[in-house]
Order: structure tokens, then C-alpha cells, then sequence
């Protein structure tokens, strides 16, 4: 009996350690993807971490491309994305966890077109930003403007940006060769804010150092994006497997949430509800 009885209570310790451990492990959780969101879910992170002292949130950028790959392969606990699941991709997560996963709506952002403030270019429309970026128009001088070469900057194609910019403007055409690729939103607006004849693309957050063009006449203000009426508008979402539960779900509660939206203005980007804005 006695052997038995110190047989039980290892094994009571050793479940309580695990479980120790697991309440341990609660207390964080991971995001990562959008290159385009990092600096916004890291503004979000340092908010709900500030209001909830003990939680540790480890944010990752990389790209919508790899932060759902790392979904997929369970190591994040949420994904950010600027754009929609690819088809292989709601497969990929179909098939590894038998469900289509759960999505949130967060914010909302005009995708900015940066231009050097010194560019006298003020306005381009859709069919003029498609001929930029598919190099039909390759200078300045075509739109109105200087006499000289137009350096167009893009992502890399595992940025969600890159691709939701190639289906929206440039109708599913390719980009033209001699697109500058940089490898962060953040780096494009720095090029652009760095070289007169430059036009670049992303989120509306990263554009306070460049000029943000009116497109089809159409400036993205806060009001013409959450109306709709920029032409670019887009959701910015998060992804999770299942629906989340806990520490994950109080936080994206809490995103949701009159707290959190605020956090979405501040860091550039415009709030779901129109009452925030």
C-alpha cells in the first residue's frame, strides 16, 4: 500500500507541475504576419500588456503570406492579415484542423499611395496607377509632372499588400520589372520620403514623411475610407483555428472593443465603428 500510495502522489505532482505549467503558458501567446499591421498589433500589444499586467504577447511581422503559414503550422496564435485567405491557403487550414478557421474584422485602411511631397503630382486615377506599376507610363512628364523617371517601390510577394494591390489595381497584370521591391511598408515610405520621381505603396499608418495622392479625385481621409468611397479601402483582419477562447479571446475582445479602436486610431488606421472615429 504504502509503495502505491507514494506511486499516487508522484503522480499527482507530476500533473500538477503540468498544469502548473499550462497556466503558465496562458499568460502568453504569439501574433504574427502582416508586415503592414506589425507596428499597429504591436501598439495594440503594449496597450491590452499596460492594462493587464502578467500577460506577455510576442508580436512578428514577416508578412500575411507567412504569418498564415505559421497558423497553419500552429505556431502563432493569431495571424494578421491585409487581405483575404488565398484559396490553397483556407484549404491548407481546412485540411490540417478540419475547419475554415474564424476571422475578425479590426480596422479598416486606405491603401496610401505615397508620393514625395515635392512632387507636384497631386491626383492619379485608378487606370493611370495600373499603368505606373505595370510600367505602360514611365515618366513623370506623361501625368503632368516633371521630365523625368518614375521609380515605382513594391513589396515582395509574401506581403498581403503586394497582393491585394496586384488584384485591385493592376486587375491581376504583373507588376513591371522594374519595380524597386523593398522589404517593409516602413521602407517603401522611406525610399519615397527620400527620392522626388518615387511612388510606393501601404498602409495609411506608415505615411506621415510622404504626400498620400488623391485617387480618381478622391483623398484617403478618414471619412471617404470608412464610407467607402476611396477606391482602395481594405479590412485588415485577424485569423485564428478555432474559435479562440481565454487569453486570446479576451484580447481580441478587447481590440473590438471602444479601448482597442481607439489604439486602431491612434496608430493611423481607422476604427470599425463610425462613433470612434
Amino acid at each position: 500500500m504504502k509503495i502505491i500510495f507514494k506511486l499516487f502522489i508522484t503522480f499527482s505532482v507530476i500533473i500538477l507541475n503540468a498544469c502548473s505549467a499550462n497556466i503558465t503558458e496562458t499568460n502568453s501567446f504569439t501574433i504574427s504576419g502582416s508586415d503592414t499591421m506589425f507596428d499597429l498589433t504591436s501598439n495594440l500589444a503594449a496597450e491590452y500588456m499596460k492594462e493587464h499586467p502578467g500577460i506577455s504577447i510576442n508580436v512578428i511581422g514577416g508578412g500575411t503570406a507567412s504569418g498564415i503559414r505559421a497558423l497553419i503550422k500552429g505556431e502563432t496564435d493569431i495571424c494578421t492579415a491585409s487581405r483575404n485567405l488565398k484559396p490553397d491557403e483556407a484549404k491548407a487550414l481546412a485540411d490540417y484542423y478540419n475547419s475554415l478557421g474564424m476571422v475578425y474584422l479590426i480596422a479598416k485602411d486606405g491603401l496610401s499611395i505615397y508620393l514625395h511631397p515635392g512632387n507636384n503630382v497631386k491626383n492619379l486615377s485608378m487606370s493611370q496607377l495600373k499603368d505606373i506599376f505595370t510600367g505602360k507610363i514611365n515618366n513623370w512628364k506623361v501625368l503632368g509632372g516633371k521630365d523625368t523617371v518614375i521609380i515605382p517601390v513594391i513589396r515582395n510577394p509574401n506581403s498581403g499588400t503586394y497582393l491585394y494591390f496586384k488584384e485591385h489595381v493592376l486587375e491581376d497584370e504583373e507588376y513591371s520589372p522594374n519595380c524597386l521591391i523593398e522589404p517593409t511598408t516602413k521602407e517603401i515610405a522611406k525610399f519615397v520620403s527620400e527620392h522626388t520621381n518615387a511612388i510606393g505603396y501601404g498602409g495609411m499608418g506608415y505615411s506621415l514623411n510622404v504626400f498620400n495622392a488623391a485617387i480618381n479625385g478622391v483623398e484617403p481621409l478618414e471619412k471617404n475610407i470608412h464610407n467607402d468611397t476611396y477606391p482602395i479601402s481594405r479590412y485588415l483582419h485577424f485569423y485564428t483555428t478555432k474559435n479562440p477562447k481565454g487569453l486570446i479571446k479576451d484580447f481580441i475582445d478587447w481590440v473590438l472593443s471602444p479601448a482597442g479602436q481607439s489604439v486602431v486610431r491612434k496608430s493611423g488606421y481607422i476604427p470599425l465603428w463610425e462613433n470612434q472615429l
